[in-house]
């Protein structure tokens, strides 16, 4: 640990630009959910707040102005971050087609039409989990079902808070678990990752946590006036089953996404009136969806590498690690806790699961590298923590949505928010009683 000591003056002060970033972007935040101000903590977008944090980790580089921004623009070109906002593009394009050519509308409709009224909030939970796991966004789900579960809960007298929790449970779930989300992306890429591995390991822990959901909402439901659904598209639902089943065959997710580009501008061809001159613009439109995480993604990286290269990560895993220790655990399971405390507390203040997984990433590959934590198994742990933490935080974009959407407080939303709270203790019992197979180790995205 001498070598940590000697560099931990330096090591600490380069993380006084994180702590900045963090500091302005939920300051704001704060202050303008005071002011009532309507999604407050999305009114200052994280890729311009992070600007003065990075003109601060310039001025603490203590180098020539070339140089620091040498180290900038090093970190920005990561490969691995170049890698995954190229995946960012191809998921924010197949996203835009998709819903393009009605298949989001079509994925919707065929979950309703398929569930009773006095089913409807299990069946709801089952639609938004599936919704979500095919489109890779909880916002997506929650603004594609939230006006006609608000219309469902009229009709059928439900409790709106509690339908409310039902969707983002279930959108909460895609975002975790889909290998299209940009969770998935940034936790993968962050770990060195296969995104079917992810998958696997990450539904070991999912699917439990989702049939204790399901079982509950069973016990919930209550008998329901019957509700009008639209005629179901089911050719609109082949693209978004076909990437799933691809991608967890373990087909290459850049031919994975290309494909589902394909098959969606197909399909809306030749089954739903689609213009396929249209296609360039939708591409381009689903582009820009994802313009915000996309810059994000390389500017954290540059700052990270500011962080990285005066040791600030390294005193960060080592206080961790310190503490990891102090827990009395078999074999690494305290470590395994650690990465998901990182995770579920750095999302406590960004109110971004994305964002949160980037930050943490590099800290918790080097834990995870140190104590035989497997890629999938540390991929996993960010994925699941920082989705959980997005699912309880009043002042999340998906709160705030369905708060707004539904007429009620989001504070109401995320107390009902069932399968976070679940999920929670179910990762956690799994990380304590379950070992860690470190030959198991995943390998590089390929």
């Amino acid at each position: 640990m001498t070598e940590q000591t000697e560099f931990a003056p330096g090591a600490k002060r380069s993380l006084l630009p994180l702590l900045f970033f963090v500091a302005l972007f939920l300051g704001t935040g704060l202050y303008l959910h005071q002011q009532d101000v309507a999604y407050a903590f999305y009114q200052l977008p994280g890729h311009v707040a992070i600007i003065p944090a990075l003109v601060l980790a310039i001025w603490l580089h203590k180098a020539p102005l070339q140089q620091s921004i040498d180290v900038m623009i090093k970190g920005a070109g990561n490969s691995n971050i170049i890698t995954m906002c190229i995946i960012y593009l191809l998921a924010g394009a197949f996203a835009s087609v998709a819903t393009a050519t009605g298949g989001v509308d079509a994925a919707v409709n065929a979950g309703l039409s398929l569930v009773p009224a006095p089913w409807l909030l299990p069946g709801l939970f089952v639609i938004a989990a599936l919704v979500s796991t095919a489109m890779g966004t909880s916002m997506g789900t929650i603004g594609a079902l939230a006006p006609i579960a608000v219309g469902l809960a009229n009709q059928a007298g439900l409790d709106q808070a509690l339908v409310a929790g039902v969707l983002l449970s279930g959108a909460m779930f895609g975002d975790n678990l889909s290998i299209i989300s940009d969770t998935t992306i940034a936790s993968t890429r962050t770990q060195g990752a296969q995104m079917a591995d992810k998958f696997r390991e990450n539904i070991k822990i999912a699917l439990p946590a989702a049939a204790i959901t399901l079982l509950l909402y069973i016990v919930l439901a209550t008998e329901g006036a019957p509700v009008q659904i639209d005629a179901v598209n089911w050719t609109g639902v082949i693209p978004y089953a076909a990437i799933l089943l691809l991608a967890v065959l373990g087909l290459n997710v850049f031919v994975v996404l290309l494909l589902g580009i394909v098959l969606a501008a197909l399909q809306g061809t030749v089954f739903a009136n689609y213009a396929m001159a249209n296609l360039g613009k939708d591409i381009a439109s689903g582009f820009a969806n994802v313009q915000e995480i996309f810059l994000l993604a390389m500017l954290v990286s540059a700052l990270s590498e500011f962080i990285k290269q005066q040791g600030g990560l390294q005193w960060i895993a080592g206080k961790i690690q310190h503490v990891a220790n102090g827990l009395k655990l078999a074999g690494n399971k305290a470590q395994q806790l650690a990465i998901a405390a990182l995770a579920f507390i750095s999302n406590l203040c960004i109110a971004n699961n994305t964002v949160a997984i980037v930050l943490t990433g590099d800290v918790s590959k080097t834990l995870a590298q140190q104590h035989q934590i497997s890629p999938k198994r540390s991929a996993s742990l960010l994925d699941i923590f920082a989705c959980i933490s997005q699912g309880l935080v009043p002042y999340g974009a998906q709160a705030l949505l369905l708060g707004a959407s539904f007429g009620i407080s989001p504070w109401q939303v995320v107390t009902q928010s069932y399968y976070c709270l679940i999920l929670l203790l179910v990762a956690i019992t799994i990380i304590v009683i379950r070992p860690n197979h470190p030959s198991q180790t995943g390998g590089n995205q390929r």
